[in-house]
């Protein structure tokens, strides 16, 4: 009619039940719902300009023009709850801020150091919240129970020694970190980046910068926590650097959290992709060889452990404590059962270890003086090794030799046998990929454990690294040699 305003179609309704919406929800789960959600975003702003030329190139349509003219006396044009575009958003809804900058570009400044600030600290205290827990449970162990704010201390320090930070006691430095803690810091930061890479819109971009500046700005931000964490640790008893915390924090979160940012915006499979094949069966060989080896340690330690269950159960019983107590000491060996684990990898090399000054443990050789009342040193061998168990040695070129079979095996998969140049680089390279890996292993697992005779605690890296590439790389061509030579039979 005249006068009147033509009736608004209305959008149609969902008819299904709410059993119906409760289940969809209930069956998608949030992260991956984000996920679909940021790449739907993505992909609508990728593809905005090429869907806006046509439309500006062509001008308004006359049906168009005509339905904007048409507009009841006293109202814009663009008036409230118009849907029209504000100056500077196109295509932007209500409510939603638009993205910044060009699609595939990650957004930085405020919003990067936000996210980052927040990641890292959230972070770190999780790993707080663990280590004060075992603290509790030791100081239960020993019979104190100490005020919260010392409590709050020896639980900051441990936190630190778990990211390998050296402490000052009056024992003397104390630097043999708990790589279980360590492994769970290293994820959690990882995830920290994983987070940082979402809130910047840089999700499976493949931007290998995005990657590096969630690194950094990951590493930034646990820097900074280290660092207040030192300042607050400092004083009688405990004592530590506050720019080394910094500097060791900072390094460990750019190597976790430039993996997480890695591993989310896919700039590792996209490296991965434009590798040789050669050299990427290799790494993988030699990772997988390393692997194998640090495997067959922790298993011996477990063994040797389970061998000495009762000079071990005797150790703990000499502490005269509660089932609160006993916890403590037991989550405190698995705090160190990784390092264990890698010291038991070194003994199968050959190298061994030392637990002490002029110690050594090796097959061939046992000379170990006064230890700490500490249960896994109960897994310790009293003498070197008879003629059966120098099979021992066997295990890291076997170990080789099984890497460098999976060299051929997973090669088969492609169309044409995999050619024989190709085949021994990857067996060459798997060996000092492996030695490095056995390596840093050894590197980190090691540390002094006071002053005196108990400051060389640990394997040589070194040496194992040396040792372990020789012996993988040796097993891993005599593995593909051998496994090429049966498939083409």
């Amino acid at each position: 009619m005249p006068g009147r305003d033509a009736p608004v179609p209305q959008p149609p309704r969902h008819t299904g039940g709410a059993g119906d919406a409760h289940g969809a929800r209930s069956a998608v789960d949030p992260e991956e719902l984000l996920a679909a959600r940021e790449d739907a975003h993505l992909a609508a702003r990728r593809a905005a300009p090429a869907q806006r030329r046509p439309e500006e190139a062509a001008g308004p349509a006359p049906g168009r023009a005509r339905r904007a003219s048409a507009v009841a006396p006293g109202r814009d044009a663009a008036g409230p709850g118009r849907n029209a575009e504000a100056p500077g958003r196109v295509g932007a809804a209500p409510g939603l801020a638009p993205a910044s900058g060009p699609p595939g570009r990650p957004r930085q400044g405020v919003h990067l150091a936000v996210a980052a600030t927040v990641a890292a600290g959230w972070a770190a205290a999780q790993g707080f919240l663990v280590v004060l827990v075992v603290v509790a449970l030791l100081q239960l162990a020993e019979g104190r129970t100490g005020s919260l704010g010392g409590l709050a201390r020896l639980g900051a320090a441990g936190w630190l020694l778990g990211h390998g930070v050296p402490l000052r006691t009056g024992a003397g430095p104390l630097g043999l970190a708990p790589l279980a803690l360590s492994a769970f810091a290293a994820w959690r930061v990882a995830r920290a980046g994983v987070h940082v890479t979402r809130a910047i819109r840089a999700r499976r971009t493949g931007s290998a910068r995005g990657a590096l500046t969630v690194a950094v700005a990951v590493a930034s931000a646990y820097a900074l926590t280290g660092a207040l964490a030192a300042t607050a640790l400092d004083g009688p008893g405990v004592g530590v650097s506050a720019g080394r915390a910094a500097l060791h924090l900072g390094a460990f979160g750019l190597v976790a959290g430039g993996a997480g940012g890695l591993t989310a915006t896919g700039a590792l499979d996209a490296a991965a992709r434009r590798t040789p094949a050669a050299a990427g069966a290799g790494v993988r060989a030699g990772v997988v060889a390393a692997l194998v080896v640090l495997g067959a340690g922790a298993a011996l330690a477990g063994l040797a452990l389970a061998i000495a269950g009762g000079d071990a159960a005797e150790t703990v019983a000499a502490y005269r404590t509660g089932v609160a107590g006993q916890a403590g000491i037991t989550l405190l060996c698995l705090a160190y059962a990784p390092n264990a684990a890698a010291w038991a990898a070194a003994y199968l090399v050959g190298p061994g270890f030392a637990v002490g000054l002029d110690t050594t443990v090796r097959t061939t050789e046992v000379s170990v003086g006064a230890l700490p009342a500490v249960p896994l040193f109960a897994a310790l061998p009293t003498g070197p090794l008879g003629g059966a168990g120098l099979a021992l040695l066997a295990v890291p070129l076997a170990a080789g030799m099984v890497a460098g079979g999976l060299l051929v095996r997973g090669r088969s998969t492609r169309p044409g046998p995999p050619s024989w140049r190709g085949l021994l680089a990857s067996a060459a390279l798997a060996g000092p990929v492996a030695g490095l890996v056995l390596g840093l292993a050894c590197a980190v697992s090691s540390g002094p454990l006071g002053g005196g005779r108990l400051a060389v605690v640990g394997p040589e890296p070194v040496q194992v690294g040396l040792v372990g590439a020789g012996v993988v790389a040796a097993g891993a061509l005599v593995g593909a040699i051998a496994t090429r030579v049966a498939t083409r039979r």
